[in-house]
């Protein structure tokens, strides 16, 4: 079953809370995820930004509207329960409880404005699936993904000198190679079996690490893989980075997982979304703060 909207989810967290004990976020997720029947994989899934999980996030803006309207309340932090008002509700066994619902009560008029209010009434059997949080984070998913995949049309575009001195400059804002310049003359000199550049694995070059950066069309398949694999051994190495603008075949993957060599895989999907996290070839146009209540400078002692 998919994960219930955060309106779907307001009148099940009433009647969970039916009890007037108070409730906690995770015991009412999972208790709400049991009702629901869904799976491991839905009650872990994840925003798109990874910090919180889906489930979790869609019954705080549940809780969040229920409390506006005083249906519930938070007697301490951390902690919610339901009130004379939402015991109320329930015992007129409303069929459901949303937006437009939740209008009926003045606090929550007075807490939204107007515009947004009429917005979100326009259409009686109007449903969000996605709260706030969640179209934002989709929004800059999908952002992100246009711009890496115009980034990666770009790479394949260029020259394989102007591709060398990418990788390096990607290697670096990583951590990695020493100084660009000591990068930059490692890169494209080797020319040893495969192996087209030398960087230090750290700033005091106490490890190196062999690399095979190409801008290939097609996929990378184990073949290619195993000859880089040699010269490594030919080094006397056991670390290497293979960076294509391609893909890599899975019998590549599968492979590398299985010998001891330490060989990293970065496909040219991967290498885009390096690009834009250390800053490499892009530029930021703007930046967006996403604040929340800090619930602690409003505890009075």
């Amino acid at each position: 079953m998919a994960i219930p909207d955060f309106q779907s989810l307001m009148l099940p967290l009433l009647r969970y809370c039916r009890d007037e004990k108070e409730h906690k976020t995770g015991e009412t997720a999972d208790a709400l995820t049991a009702e629901f029947r869904l799976s491991g994989e839905e009650r872990k899934a994840l925003l798109p930004s990874g910090v919180q999980e889906i489930i979790v996030n869609r019954l705080a803006w549940a809780k969040s509207h229920l409390k506006m309207a005083g249906l519930l309340e938070s007697p301490r932090r951390g902690a919610f329960k339901i009130t004379p008002r939402g015991l109320d509700v329930l015992r007129k066994e409303t069929p459901s409880i949303n937006l437009k619902f939740l209008l009926q009560f003045p606090e929550y008029v007075q807490w939204r404005s107007a515009k947004r209010a009429k917005s979100e009434t326009d259409d009686s059997d109007s449903i969000h699936p996605a709260t706030p949080q969640e179209i934002l984070e989709n929004a800059y998913e999908k952002i992100r993904e246009d711009l890496a995949a115009d980034l990666l049309q770009r790479m394949k575009s260029c020259s394989p000198s102007f591709f060398e001195r990418l990788v390096v400059e990607v290697i670096v804002k990583m951590g990695y190679g020493g100084t660009r310049q000591d990068a930059g003359k490692a890169i494209g000199q080797s020319g040893d079996g495969g192996i087209d550049g030398i960087i230090k694995e750290d700033k005091l070059g106490l490890d190196t690490i062999y690399i095979q950066a190409k801008r290939w069309e097609n996929t990378v398949g184990r073949p290619e893989i195993q000859k880089f694999v040699g010269a490594l051994t030919g080094q006397r190495s056991k670390k290497g980075l293979f960076i294509t603008t391609s893909d890599f075949s899975g019998d590549a993957r599968e492979y590398v997982s299985r010998i001891d060599t330490k060989i990293v895989l970065i496909d040219g999907e991967l290498l885009a979304q390096l690009m834009i996290d250390h800053g490499v070839g892009v530029s930021t146009i703007g930046v967006f703060e996403l604040k929340k209540v800090d619930t602690d400078y409003f505890t009075e002692e």
